[in-house]
């Protein structure tokens, strides 16, 4: 067992007129690690900076440090609309707050109680360090300074923080201890909210009521209490019925398979996905699937049937460019640029509007739609820093965004405003993010249980049996 520091009594004398006072005074000793928790310092690269502005105050107690090649490589990051150019400036902005009167080389205080300390790591150069190894690279200096602080402080327990797994794996090849950013983190990806369930051996009498009166109260065969705008496929002896459970009433409400423009839910999860985009009572909505489960086709349609209801309807998704270079390096004007990210939801647009003959009226008024910009398909960095108000917006691919970009786009809702988020969180095109950190697993852990948001997980493709094939054999 370690043994505990006693704090020290030191006798003070101090002198009156009258005679001489003794005084003991007890001086808190300094905190030591113990063996069982090292003194910690934890290095941070790029990535996680761009993934969150903020990281430096996350590791609670422990020091916090960045090589001098992270700020370098930030420079390059603060001009800009997208999001990481964001979290360049604001980050920048906080360490220019931070030592307006300290030296950066030297372990600045961070703000707040039970922080560490922070600096900036100047030392990036090793005869045998990863630049030797791997090459002149800012990934290697950025292993090199924290060697270097490995071997600088042998006492203290130095891990470097990436959110590039290549990286993690060249720090540990150096017997660098390397670990990925945590914060937002979904740690049970295969538990997370589905937003429904199956219940057997329901009475009878309940389906019978959701059949009569569309509502039950016998909420009883519930073991507890679920989220908000929980859904729910009841089966009896006989029959079974699908549900939700409105936690303002404290009943089970039947849902029924509406269509919505010509779209028709072909399962149970479909129908409950159509329930919630449909119902103008929440007012966000999340849908997560695998390819061909009809996530953006559904929240197409709905919008569609619920035109008149909103001033606008958007459809936007992150664009990430092929081999990570920007779009700028695409031929063409910024229409030609964008037009293939964009074409997978025209295709579901002309899908819906091929349900019609192309004298109908239904056919025309989507293209009325599109040539009025009543509906607008549109890049999300271009919605970025707008007021959206009488707006049933829809954002498609939400697993490529932070939890941070989530969390800017919902704020931007004004009146009226419905937002709907598609995705599929194993399908991760952005680099740094996977399906634990991604902003939609996060929105599903974080939203769930509020009456203004609705959550449905899509599980049977309903594209094609060629592309059920795919998903299931290959």
């Amino acid at each position: 067992m370690p043994t505990t520091a006693k704090p020290a009594k030191v006798e003070v004398i101090t002198k009156t007129n009258e005679a001489d006072t003794h005084l003991t005074v007890t001086k808190k000793p300094k905190r030591k690690a113990t063996p069982d928790k090292p003194t910690k310092i934890f290095v941070l690269d790029t990535s996680v900076i761009l993934y969150d502005h903020s990281a430096v105050q996350n590791f609670q107690e422990h020091d916090v440090a960045i090589p001098i090649t992270v700020l370098e490589e930030l420079d390059n990051f603060k001009k800009g609309n997208d999001i990481k150019n964001f979290e360049a400036r604001e980050f920048i902005r906080f360490i220019d707050k931070l030592s307006a009167e300290h030296k950066l080389q030297e372990w600045l205080p961070l703000n707040g109680t039970n922080k560490g300390n922070f600096k900036v790591l100047m030392t990036s150069e090793s005869s045998d360090g990863a630049v030797a190894i791997f090459g002149d690279k800012n990934d290697h200096h950025i292993l090199n300074a924290a060697l270097h602080l490995q071997r600088e402080k042998p006492d203290h327990k130095v891990v470097l923080v990436t959110k590039d797994i290549n990286l993690r794996l060249k720090a540990r090849a150096l017997n660098l201890i390397a670990e990925d950013y945590e914060t937002g983190k979904i740690q049970d990806v295969a538990g997370l909210y589905t937003g429904n369930d199956t219940l057997d051996d329901v009475p009878s009498q309940v389906i019978n009521e959701l059949f009569e009166q569309g509502h039950s109260e016998s909420t009883l065969i519930l073991d507890t209490p679920p989220a908000d705008n929980h859904f729910f496929i009841l089966k009896s002896f006989k029959n079974s019925a699908l549900a939700f459970y409105n936690q303002a009433e404290s009943s089970l409400e039947r849902v029924d398979k509406h269509t919505a423009y010509g779209i028709k839910p072909r399962n149970a999860e479909q129908a409950f996905a159509l329930h919630a985009l449909l119902n103008p009572k929440i007012k966000l909505v999340s849908i997560q699937g695998v390819a061909g489960t009809g996530k953006t086709l559904l929240a197409l349609a709905s919008a569609l049937e619920q035109r008149r209801d909103y001033k606008q309807i958007y459809l936007a998704r992150p664009v990430v460019p092929l081999s990570n270079k920007d779009i700028g390096y695409l031929p063409g004007d910024i229409k030609s640029k964008l037009n293939p990210y964009m074409e997978p939801l025209w295709d579901n647009l002309k899908y819906i509007q091929n349900q019609f003959p192309e004298n109908g009226k239904e056919y025309q008024k989507i293209r009325e739609l599109v040539e009025q910009e009543k509906l607008m398909i549109t890049p999300l960095a271009y919605i970025r820093g707008r007021s959206l108000s009488n707006i049933f917006f829809i954002v498609d691919e939400a697993q490529n965004l932070t939890p941070h970009e989530v969390k800017t786009i919902i704020s931007r809702a004004g009146e009226n405003t419905k937002i709907v988020f598609t995705g599929d969180i194993y399908q991760i095109d952005t680099p740094y993010l996977d399906s634990q950190s991604n902003g939609l697993s996060y929105l599903i852990d974080r939203a769930k249980n509020h009456p203004l948001y609705a959550h449905i997980t899509l599980l049977k493709g309903e594209r094609s049996e060629l592309a059920n094939l795919a998903n299931e054999l290959l």
